[in-house]
Protein backbone atom coordinates (compact mmCIF):
# COMPACT_ATOMS: atom_id res chain seq x y z
CA UNK A 1 0.00 0.00 0.00
CA UNK A 2 1.51 3.33 -1.02
CA UNK A 3 1.54 6.05 1.64
CA UNK A 4 -0.24 9.17 2.29
CA UNK A 5 1.28 12.43 0.83
CA UNK A 6 3.11 14.25 3.60
CA UNK A 7 3.67 17.37 3.08
CA UNK A 8 0.64 20.06 2.05
CA UNK A 9 1.93 23.86 0.09
CA UNK A 10 2.89 26.41 2.19
CA UNK A 11 0.18 29.77 2.04
CA UNK A 12 1.80 31.83 -0.30
CA UNK A 13 5.20 29.95 -0.59
CA UNK A 14 5.86 27.72 -3.22
CA UNK A 15 8.06 25.67 -0.49
CA UNK A 16 6.97 22.53 0.84
CA UNK A 17 6.29 21.91 4.45
CA UNK A 18 5.87 18.62 6.80
CA UNK A 19 2.31 18.44 8.24
CA UNK A 20 1.17 17.05 11.20
CA UNK A 21 -1.84 14.79 10.46
CA UNK A 22 -3.89 12.20 13.21
CA UNK A 23 -7.08 10.16 12.54
CA UNK A 24 -10.28 10.54 14.23
CA UNK A 25 -11.50 7.30 15.20
CA UNK A 26 -15.02 7.03 16.55
CA UNK A 27 -15.91 3.54 18.45
CA UNK A 28 -19.07 2.29 19.90
CA UNK A 29 -18.60 -1.10 20.81
CA UNK A 30 -15.82 -2.51 18.05
CA UNK A 31 -13.31 -4.55 20.29
CA UNK A 32 -13.36 -7.02 17.69
CA UNK A 33 -12.55 -4.55 14.51
CA UNK A 34 -10.84 -1.45 16.68
CA UNK A 35 -7.31 -3.07 16.50
CA UNK A 36 -7.20 -3.73 13.23
CA UNK A 37 -8.58 -0.49 11.98
CA UNK A 38 -5.64 1.03 13.68
CA UNK A 39 -2.77 -1.72 12.40
CA UNK A 40 -4.23 -0.65 8.95
CA UNK A 41 -3.88 3.10 9.29
CA UNK A 42 -0.84 2.60 10.86
CA UNK A 43 0.79 0.41 8.18
CA UNK A 44 -1.02 2.52 4.97
CA UNK A 45 1.09 5.63 6.92
CA UNK A 46 3.17 5.38 10.37
CA UNK A 47 3.25 9.04 10.39
CA UNK A 48 -0.42 9.52 11.41
CA UNK A 49 -1.28 9.67 15.14
CA UNK A 50 -4.39 7.92 15.57
CA UNK A 51 -6.70 8.66 18.32
CA UNK A 52 -9.77 6.23 18.70
CA UNK A 53 -12.64 8.19 20.76
CA UNK A 54 -14.60 5.43 22.75
CA UNK A 55 -18.14 6.53 23.53
CA UNK A 56 -19.03 4.88 26.36
CA UNK A 57 -18.12 1.40 25.35
CA UNK A 58 -19.13 -1.95 27.66
CA UNK A 59 -16.49 -3.97 25.65
CA UNK A 60 -13.31 -3.77 25.45
CA UNK A 61 -12.49 -1.78 22.51
CA UNK A 62 -10.50 0.81 24.89
CA UNK A 63 -8.26 -1.99 25.77
CA UNK A 64 -7.86 -3.51 22.07
CA UNK A 65 -7.17 0.35 20.57
CA UNK A 66 -4.26 1.30 23.25
CA UNK A 67 -3.08 -2.98 22.14
CA UNK A 68 -2.99 -1.15 19.24
CA UNK A 69 -0.96 1.37 19.96
CA UNK A 70 -3.74 3.93 19.25
CA UNK A 71 -4.27 6.67 22.32
CA UNK A 72 -7.92 6.50 23.40
CA UNK A 73 -10.12 9.34 24.48
CA UNK A 74 -12.62 7.41 26.85
CA UNK A 75 -15.94 9.03 27.16
CA UNK A 76 -18.38 8.59 30.26
CA UNK A 77 -21.17 8.01 28.30
CA UNK A 78 -22.45 7.55 25.09
CA UNK A 79 -22.71 10.82 23.81
CA UNK A 80 -23.13 9.67 20.01
CA UNK A 81 -21.01 9.40 17.11
CA UNK A 82 -21.06 13.27 16.29
CA UNK A 83 -20.11 14.71 20.26
CA UNK A 84 -17.62 11.63 19.56
CA UNK A 85 -16.70 12.72 16.13
CA UNK A 86 -16.39 16.42 17.49
CA UNK A 87 -14.02 15.65 20.60
CA UNK A 88 -11.67 14.03 18.07
CA UNK A 89 -11.88 17.89 16.40
CA UNK A 90 -11.51 19.70 19.58
CA UNK A 91 -8.01 17.60 20.80
CA UNK A 92 -6.36 17.71 16.77
CA UNK A 93 -7.34 21.90 17.33
CA UNK A 94 -5.68 22.16 20.53
CA UNK A 95 -2.71 19.95 19.80
CA UNK A 96 -1.82 22.26 16.57
CA UNK A 97 -2.66 19.30 13.92
CA UNK A 98 -3.10 21.01 10.25
CA UNK A 99 -4.68 17.78 8.82
CA UNK A 100 -7.56 15.27 10.27
CA UNK A 101 -9.49 12.25 9.15
CA UNK A 102 -12.23 10.56 10.07
CA UNK A 103 -12.01 6.90 9.71
CA UNK A 104 -15.09 4.59 11.51
CA UNK A 105 -14.32 2.00 13.98
CA UNK A 106 -16.30 -1.10 12.39
CA UNK A 107 -13.91 -1.64 9.21
CA UNK A 108 -15.65 0.01 6.63
CA UNK A 109 -13.33 2.29 5.81
CA UNK A 110 -10.03 1.51 3.66
CA UNK A 111 -6.89 2.42 4.71
CA UNK A 112 -5.81 2.43 1.50
CA UNK A 113 -8.16 5.26 0.36
CA UNK A 114 -6.53 7.58 2.21
CA UNK A 115 -4.28 8.88 -0.37
CA UNK A 116 -7.66 9.62 -2.25
CA UNK A 117 -8.67 11.65 0.51
CA UNK A 118 -5.57 13.92 1.11
CA UNK A 119 -4.70 14.99 -2.37
CA UNK A 120 -7.31 17.67 -2.99
CA UNK A 121 -5.63 18.61 0.47
CA UNK A 122 -2.35 18.19 -0.40
CA UNK A 123 -3.26 20.06 -3.83
CA UNK A 124 -4.83 23.11 -2.02
CA UNK A 125 -7.87 22.18 -3.85
CA UNK A 126 -9.90 21.53 -1.27
CA UNK A 127 -11.00 22.30 2.87
CA UNK A 128 -12.64 18.74 3.01
CA UNK A 129 -12.77 15.96 1.12
CA UNK A 130 -15.56 13.18 1.33
CA UNK A 131 -15.17 9.83 0.50
CA UNK A 132 -18.27 9.09 -2.03
CA UNK A 133 -19.22 5.57 -2.69
CA UNK A 134 -21.67 6.55 -5.55
CA UNK A 135 -19.05 8.42 -7.23
CA UNK A 136 -17.94 5.29 -9.20
CA UNK A 137 -19.53 1.88 -9.67
CA UNK A 138 -18.09 -0.52 -7.06
CA UNK A 139 -18.78 -3.68 -5.35
CA UNK A 140 -21.12 -1.40 -2.02
CA UNK A 141 -24.78 -2.18 -2.02
CA UNK A 142 -27.21 -1.09 0.51
CA UNK A 143 -30.98 -2.29 1.03
CA UNK A 144 -33.67 -0.20 -1.39
CA UNK A 145 -34.67 1.79 1.75
CA UNK A 146 -31.21 2.87 2.18
CA UNK A 147 -30.44 4.00 -1.46
CA UNK A 148 -33.57 5.88 -1.40
CA UNK A 149 -32.54 8.12 1.57
CA UNK A 150 -29.34 8.77 0.26
CA UNK A 151 -30.50 9.76 -2.72
CA UNK A 152 -33.32 12.34 -0.95
CA UNK A 153 -30.66 13.52 1.40
CA UNK A 154 -28.35 13.91 -1.11
CA UNK A 155 -30.69 16.03 -3.40
CA UNK A 156 -31.37 17.86 -0.12
CA UNK A 157 -28.15 18.58 0.50
CA UNK A 158 -27.37 19.88 -3.19
CA UNK A 159 -30.54 22.24 -3.29
CA UNK A 160 -29.11 23.84 0.21
CA UNK A 161 -25.00 23.73 -0.91
CA UNK A 162 -25.56 24.47 -4.12
CA UNK A 163 -23.22 21.91 -5.11
CA UNK A 164 -23.64 18.44 -6.06
CA UNK A 165 -23.10 15.66 -3.21
CA UNK A 166 -23.35 12.50 -3.80
CA UNK A 167 -22.41 10.53 -0.45
CA UNK A 168 -24.30 12.71 2.10
CA UNK A 169 -24.08 9.72 4.93
CA UNK A 170 -20.54 9.48 4.41
CA UNK A 171 -18.03 9.82 7.13
CA UNK A 172 -14.81 8.74 5.62
CA UNK A 173 -13.26 12.48 5.20
CA UNK A 174 -10.62 14.83 5.46
CA UNK A 175 -10.38 18.22 6.51
CA UNK A 176 -7.15 20.76 7.11
CA UNK A 177 -6.80 23.14 9.80
CA UNK A 178 -9.07 25.19 8.85
CA UNK A 179 -11.49 22.39 8.69
CA UNK A 180 -10.51 21.19 12.27
CA UNK A 181 -10.91 24.62 13.98
CA UNK A 182 -14.58 24.69 12.33
CA UNK A 183 -15.31 21.57 13.17
CA UNK A 184 -14.19 21.52 17.32
CA UNK A 185 -16.69 24.74 17.76
CA UNK A 186 -19.49 23.40 15.67
CA UNK A 187 -20.12 19.75 14.32
CA UNK A 188 -23.93 18.37 14.51
CA UNK A 189 -24.54 15.90 17.17
CA UNK A 190 -26.93 12.13 16.18
CA UNK A 191 -26.00 11.30 12.66
CA UNK A 192 -24.25 14.06 11.49
CA UNK A 193 -22.75 13.56 8.07
CA UNK A 194 -24.90 15.71 6.03
CA UNK A 195 -25.72 18.23 8.41
CA UNK A 196 -21.67 19.20 8.41
CA UNK A 197 -21.49 19.44 4.95
CA UNK A 198 -23.93 22.41 5.37
CA UNK A 199 -21.96 23.36 7.62
CA UNK A 200 -19.11 23.53 6.18
CA UNK A 201 -20.64 25.34 3.29
CA UNK A 202 -21.82 28.01 4.82
CA UNK A 203 -18.32 28.80 6.18
CA UNK A 204 -17.18 28.91 2.78
CA UNK A 205 -15.07 25.99 3.21
CA UNK A 206 -14.07 24.46 -0.70
CA UNK A 207 -15.59 20.41 -0.87
CA UNK A 208 -14.58 17.65 -2.79
CA UNK A 209 -15.89 14.25 -3.19
CA UNK A 210 -13.66 11.52 -3.99
CA UNK A 211 -14.60 8.01 -5.08
CA UNK A 212 -13.92 5.28 -2.62
CA UNK A 213 -14.64 1.70 -2.07
CA UNK A 214 -16.00 0.89 0.94
CA UNK A 215 -16.31 -2.81 2.77
CA UNK A 216 -18.85 -4.46 4.83
CA UNK A 217 -18.99 -4.25 8.19
CA UNK A 218 -16.22 -6.74 9.71
CA UNK A 219 -18.38 -6.85 12.72
CA UNK A 220 -21.33 -6.23 15.02
CA UNK A 221 -24.20 -3.93 13.19
CA UNK A 222 -25.56 -0.34 12.70
CA UNK A 223 -26.69 2.16 15.13
CA UNK A 224 -29.32 3.22 12.35
CA UNK A 225 -31.66 0.29 12.39
CA UNK A 226 -35.10 -0.43 10.58
CA UNK A 227 -37.09 0.73 13.11
CA UNK A 228 -34.96 4.53 13.43
CA UNK A 229 -34.67 4.49 9.57
CA UNK A 230 -37.72 6.55 9.41
CA UNK A 231 -37.04 8.32 12.91
CA UNK A 232 -33.62 9.09 10.61
CA UNK A 233 -34.36 10.62 7.63
CA UNK A 234 -37.20 13.22 9.60
CA UNK A 235 -34.89 14.58 11.76
CA UNK A 236 -32.12 14.92 9.13
CA UNK A 237 -34.35 16.73 6.97
CA UNK A 238 -35.81 18.74 9.89
CA UNK A 239 -32.62 19.44 10.49
CA UNK A 240 -31.51 20.12 7.07
CA UNK A 241 -34.39 22.70 7.04
CA UNK A 242 -34.02 24.58 9.87
CA UNK A 243 -30.22 24.98 8.57
CA UNK A 244 -31.26 26.97 5.80
CA UNK A 245 -32.49 29.85 8.49
CA UNK A 246 -29.36 29.49 10.95
CA UNK A 247 -26.57 31.68 11.39
CA UNK A 248 -23.32 30.57 11.25
CA UNK A 249 -21.08 32.62 13.53
CA UNK A 250 -17.38 32.08 12.87
CA UNK A 251 -15.35 30.11 14.96
CA UNK A 252 -12.84 32.29 17.54
CA UNK A 253 -9.96 31.17 15.64
CA UNK A 254 -10.71 32.77 12.30
CA UNK A 255 -12.40 36.31 13.60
Amino acid sequence: MRAVAETLPAAHDDRRVAVRRVAIVPALNEAATIAHVVEEIRAVDPGFEILVVDDGSTDGTQAEAERAGALVARLPYNVGIGGAVQTGYQYARDHGFQVAVQVDGDGQHDAAELARLLEPIAADRADMVVGSRFLEAGEYRASFARRLGIHLLSGFVTLITRQRMTDPTSGFRAVNRRGIILFAADYPHDYPEAEAYVVASRHKLRIVEVPVAMRARAAGRSSITAPRSLYYMIKVLLALFISVFRRYPAPAEER
